[in-house]
């Protein structure tokens, strides 16, 4: 099952974050609550954990990118 991760809510008062660092690659295996990548907000740097264990299919996003809460960033297969 392919599943598209979106991109959480990271701050009650954040709407979008800069994406800082990805530490997986695409056919990566990941486990549950691994850290997929790093945004960083106007206030701290925060690690966005992978919802369920998979095989990464897609990254959606690059570093550098601003990406919006509920934005895609990327597909998961579990």
């Amino acid at each position: 099952m392919r599943s598209t991760l979106k991109m959480p809510k990271v701050g009650d008062a954040v709407d979008e974050v800069v994406i800082n660092d990805i530490q997986v690659q695409v056919g990566s295996r990941v486990s549950e609550g691994q850290t997929l990548f790093v945004v960083e907000t106007d206030k701290t740097q925060v690690e966005v954990p992978s919802p369920f264990a998979g095989t990464v299919a897609e990254i959606l996003i690059k570093v550098g990118d601003d990406v919006r809460t509920g934005a895609p960033t990327m597909v998961l297969e579990g």
